[in-house]
Formats: structure tokens, C-alpha cells, sequence
């Protein structure tokens, strides 16, 4: 059974992903292993009590391990595995699909709706800067295509950072046309950027997403920001008001300063671009509470990305069809 088809008290017999791992401190000052497991429906978390050391060196990020345990659901907490037993799993015991989460849409077409939105920015300037990370040549590209948006919150998988930013840059095309003063081509490719830091900030292998030292250090924000500078500089004669616009966009995307923006949003395109990625991010944190949604439940756990459960009305494909068995 997939963690998404679990109930409270249900014995788990199965292999998961480690997507989370980290040695803490008990009260007694002693240690316990705090996991987060996983298959492409959802994730749950574990504690491991005894034999801290041995079950870490098993349990790596990215790993698949064959666990046993139950079920168990709490007000407080939530639902949460209480485990008997965790081993490497074997190879050619499970399957990998069954592990990875994804978007909904393939990157196949996912690319090619890119490529029809990057065909319609007439500014040469911004036409030759997108080239430089969309082009099918660009060794950008490659990695941009295959990136996660996020360690956790949302779209955190493979080709996570190309939904994200499509889906930021498809509404920030669309609401153009409704607003006066947007230039639209700043806009699009400004949202298509914002997030480009999270290449250096996140190491992404398998299903494993860390953050890198880069990441620690500076932040995917100025991250984002001197490369796509760099970029700029490397093309002859872009304009500098131009220039200045693109890198507001990515300097001011999370839109204050307390939320790790060095400049809050000070031009049309820059608030358009922000409140779009705010509200992608937080559909997109929706998405990964229903995955998680137990069977024949409505409230999510609380969640510290929208503040609150997250209601869902209406049952999923895969509730009805349990439902209906």
C-alpha cells in the first residue's frame, strides 16, 4: 500500500525513501534519529529510539529501506509510523517509481510550453539572456530542467523548478494583459528567473535534496542574482534600465525583508512577479497536504507554510476509488 492509502493503525510492511534524517537530542540528553519516509504519495515521519548510530548509517537521504511498523494518528501530531524495524532494501525489491514524487504534467510537454512562451518576448536584450539558460544547447538547461524548487515546501522533486517557474511566468503572462504600465517581457522573464539561485543553493541526486554550502552561506537569492548578472554582463550592449528591472525581480521575489528579500518590490513587474510565486508556492504546498491526506479525510496536519490544515472538500481520484471498493 502507498503512505497516501494508509489508516490509523495500519501494519506497515514496505519499502520507502529516507527523504529527511537528523540526529537530535532527547531530554535525557541522549539521541534519537527523527526520519521522514516516503513513496511518491506522501511522507510520513518516524522516530528511532534505539540504536541511533547503527539505523543512521542505513538510513541516508535518497536511500530506499525497508521498514515495519504501524500506523498511528494522534491530534496532536498527526499521523506517524511507529517502527519496529528498518533495513537497507534490497535490490530488485521495490520500484523506484513507486518512490519518486513528480508533477503532474510530463517535462516533455512542460518544455514545450516553454518554449512557446519564451518564443513570444520580443526585447532582444531579454531574447539572448533566456537563450543563455533555455537555449537546448545551454549546459544550464540540463540542470535547470531537472531541478527541485524547494527542500520541502513545494514542487520539492524532480523538475520541480521548471513547473514552478513555468507556472509562475504562465500567470504572470496572462494577468499582463489585464493591468496597465507591465512591461511584459520583463515580467515573463524575470519570473522565469526568480527562482534560477536554487541551482548552486540545492544538491539534488536521486531523491535527495540538500542544501549546499553556497546555499547556507549566501542564499539562493543573491545566488540567483550574481548569475544571472553575469549572464548579462557576458552580452554586449544590454540595456541597463533592462538589466535593472530582470534583477529587482529576483532581488525583491520573496517581497520583504524578513523574508530574505535584500529589497522589498519597487516596480510593477517585481510585485506582479512576487505575489504569482507567492501564490504558486502556496498552491503548490496544497498539492503536497493532499498527497499526504489520509484516506477519507477532509483536514490536513497543520501546516507552517499556509499557517493552518488545509481543507479539501472534495474527495481525490484515488479516495473515491478506495471508497467505492
Amino acid at each position: 500500500m502507498f503512505v497516501r492509502e494508509l489508516e490509523a493503525g495500519a501494519q506497515v510492511e514496505s519499502v520507502l525513501v529516507v527523504r529527511a534524517a537528523e540526529v537530535r537530542a532527547k531530554r535525557d540528553g541522549g539521541q534519537y534519529l527523527r526520519l521522514m519516509l516516503g513513496d511518491r504519495t506522501g511522507s510520513l515521519p518516524a522516530n528511532v529510539w534505539d540504536e541511533v548510530a547503527a539505523v543512521a548509517a542505513i538510513a541516508i537521504v535518497g536511500t530506499p529501506v525497508r521498514v515495519s511498523g504501524c500506523l498511528q494518528v494522534s491530534g496532536r501530531y498527526g499521523a506517524e509510523l511507529k517502527l519496529r524495524a528498518l533495513c537497507a532494501a534490497e535490490p530488485g525489491s521495490f520500484d523506484l517509481a513507486d518512490l519518486v514524487d513528480g508533477p503532474p504534467r510530463s517535462p516533455a510537454q512542460m518544455e514545450v510550453d516553454l518554449r512557446e512562451l519564451l518564443a513570444t518576448v520580443q526585447d532582444p536584450d531579454l531574447r539572448h539572456l533566456l537563450d543563455a539558460v533555455f537555449g537546448v544547447d545551454s549546459p544550464l538547461w540540463a540542470r535547470y530542467r531537472a531541478a527541485p524548487a524547494a527542500k520541502h515546501f513545494h514542487q520539492a522533486y524532480r523538475h520541480g523548478l521548471l513547473e514552478h517557474s513555468l507556472s509562475v511566468a504562465q500567470a504572470v503572462s496572462a494577468i499582463s494583459a489585464t493591468f496597465s504600465g507591465i512591461n511584459r517581457d520583463v515580467a515573463v522573464a524575470g519570473a522565469l528567473l526568480h527562482d534560477i539561485g536554487k541551482l548552486d543553493a540545492y544538491a539534488f541526486a536521486g531523491s535527495a535534496i540538500e542544501m549546499t554550502d553556497a546555499g547556507k552561506l549566501q542564499g539562493e537569492i543573491p545566488l540567483g542574482y550574481y548569475r544571472v548578472r553575469r549572464l548579462i554582463e557576458h552580452i554586449d550592449d544590454f540595456d541597463t534600465r533592462t538589466a535593472e528591472a530582470v534583477l529587482h525581480i529576483i532581488l525583491s521575489h520573496h517581497g520583504s525583508l524578513e523574508h530574505g528579500s535584500p529589497v522589498v518590490p519597487c516596480t510593477r513587474e517585481a510585485t506582479l512577479v512576487h505575489f504569482c510565486d507567492n501564490l504558486g508556492g502556496r498552491l503548490g504546498s496544497f498539492d503536497r497536504l493532499e498527497k499526504e491526506l489520509p484516506s477519507g479525510e477532509r483536514w490536513s496536519r497543520f501546516d507552517r507554510a499556509i499557517g493552518g490544515g488545509a481543507y479539501f472538500a472534495q474527495p481525490t481520484v484515488a479516495q473515491e476509488a478506495q471508497e467505492a471498493a
